[in-house]
């Protein structure tokens, strides 16, 4: 129809009229919008992280509510998606309760983290006296990194991001930047804050030539943003990583993480009050010995202890399975009887299949180096 009109004029040789520009100038407002409403439908569409992002955006919506402040803070489209990962203060029910065995590592986090956080209007007039813009933890598998993080978190009262690497990829083309960037704008927004970052040498691992050239700027980008906050001290953001192999991280990221905390396996008395902690709910046998345990478990991790309680109080429902009658009308007087203590018994026995567990692992990993080798 515009063609029409423009046809006509030439051809007439006359002036077109003011309703017919008018009515000219609505339809090609018209066709433009309808054709980008439909170009970004269509990419909508087409795009198959889409759903994941109204998804996140949601989730970012409900949190920021609960935590009070939406009203306070616009964020970016960017900034919502990285949101989705924030966790209330309410959900942190982790505490130094939780931890056993760490009471050196806590008391130092303490002193060089928690209380500049907690004291920080006191001693915002001291360059010294301030939180490290970054905290390494690092240490054998299980040993209680991530919990040490989010029991942190709790006492100094921050807010957590436990940042998914995942979350930054994006198949478009320079948009895994902006997200980098979009997470230190949020945690200055919302500080103090706490960015985790668990298994860092899988995200920010030494560098290499062949590093995919998205990979390398998203890197670039997250030092950028970073080097950031060395720079402003009245941020209170924290970069916290952990990682079981320090040596694959990159060196930059290293220096930018001065205060670093080494959480090694468990020692003796280490082991025992981790076994008293996983066990104080539970109830024990009088042949049940502790300290004995203790002693048979050298080279057990936190997390090994405490899939060997487990282990050991589910041999409590062994019965079950070797007295058919459970599965007839004696089920449910059977269900209504007490659970049995657990016995030094059910712990030896647990203590074996992971024992055996433990060789296997460690011939097979033998036999993959062979093979790779």
């Amino acid at each position: 129809m515009v063609l029409k009109l423009l046809r006509r004029g030439s051809m007439e040789g006359g002036e077109l009229t003011r309703g017919e520009v008018l009515s000219l100038l609505a339809r090609l407002a018209f066709a433009t919008a309808a054709s980008y409403f439909t170009v970004k439908l269509l990419v909508s569409a087409m795009d198959p992280t889409s759903k994941q992002k109204k998804d996140a955006k949601r989730k970012a919506q409900e949190v920021m509510q609960r935590l009070g402040i939406k009203e306070k803070v616009s964020l970016s489209e960017y900034e919502m998606m990285i949101a989705s990962q924030l966790v209330e203060p309410s959900q942190l029910s982790t505490s130094w309760k939780d931890v056993a065995g760490l009471s050196t590592v806590i008391r130092e986090l303490r002193e060089t983290l928690i209380l500049p956080i907690q004291q920080r209007t006191r001693l915002q007039g001291s360059r010294l006296i301030q939180p490290p813009k970054g905290v390494l933890l690092h240490g054998p598998p299980g040993c209680g990194k991530t919990l040490l993080a989010r029991a942190v978190a709790r006492e100094a009262g921050a807010r957590f991001i436990n940042l998914d690497v995942a979350a930054l990829t994006d198949k478009w083309y320079g948009e895994s930047q902006k997200l980098s960037a979009a997470v230190f704008s949020l945690a200055s927004k919302i500080q103090p804050c706490i960015i985790f970052i668990d298994e860092i040498d899988s995200f920010l691992r030494v560098r290499a030539t062949g590093d995919h050239e998205a990979t390398a700027m998203m890197k670039a980008q997250f030092l950028q943003q970073w080097d950031g906050l060395a720079t402003d001290n009245s941020r209170f953001v924290v970069v916290m990583g952990a990682t079981n192999r320090p040596q694959d991280v990159d060196r930059a990221i290293l220096r930018r993480m001065p205060a670093a905390f080494h959480i090694p396996l468990p020692g003796l008395e280490q082991r025992k009050e981790i076994l008293q902690l996983v066990l104080r709910d539970e109830q024990l046998s009088a042949d049940a010995n502790i300290a004995v345990l203790a002693r048979d478990t050298e080279t057990f991790s936190g997390s090994d202890l405490m899939e060997l309680c487990r282990t050991a109080a589910v041999y409590r429902l062994r019965h079950l399975l070797d007295d058919p009658s459970s599965e007839s009308s004696q089920a449910c007087s059977i269900e209504s009887e007490p659970l049995r203590p657990i016995t030094m018994a059910d712990f030896k026995q647990a203590l074996g299949k992971m024992q055996g567990s433990s060789v296997y692992n460690r011939q097979a990993e033998t036999l993959l180096k062979m093979d790779l080798d």
